[in-house]
């Protein structure tokens, strides 16, 4: 199941730490505390106190950690800022290749964009009037 796992705060894959997350686990991307609300199955926006645990604690800040002992992670837990669908898409990507640094992440961008003038080279610029 950790596989699917990503941090809550930049999208970055949860990989290779004991399971279940201790307290204070952190992303080895962004530093961001792992064992929060923000990553738990039970958070939801459109609940009271955001939370879909009956009996669960209330717990103020939804991205620091806590002692919630019904904290469940939740696969694909990202949600970035406004909605944007190229980040969302990018930490797709990292979290799909498991790629671990912004440079790596870069290098992987800039070769899909270089693949992608070679394509243009290749069949022209129609392809972008067709459809």
């Amino acid at each position: 199941m950790d596989t699917d796992l990503v941090c809550w705060k930049c999208g970055g894959p949860i990989h290779g730490l004991p399971m279940p997350l201790a307290r204070l686990a952190e992303c080895r991307l962004c530093h961001a505390e792992l064992h929060v609300c923000r990553l738990c199955e039970f958070y939801d926006r459109k609940v009271a106190d955001q939370c879909r645990e009956p009996v669960a604690d209330s717990v103020k800040e939804k991205e620091r950690a806590n002692f919630c002992g019904y904290f469940q992670p939740r696969p694909h837990a990202y949600m970035p800022a406004g909605g944007s669908q190229t980040q969302a898409a990018k930490a797709g990507l990292h979290a799909l290749f498991g790629i671990e640094s912004k440079q790596e992440n870069d290098k992987a961008i800039n070769a899909a964009d270089r693949l992608r003038r070679e394509l243009d080279q290749l069949f022209g610029d129609d392809r972008k009037n067709n459809n």
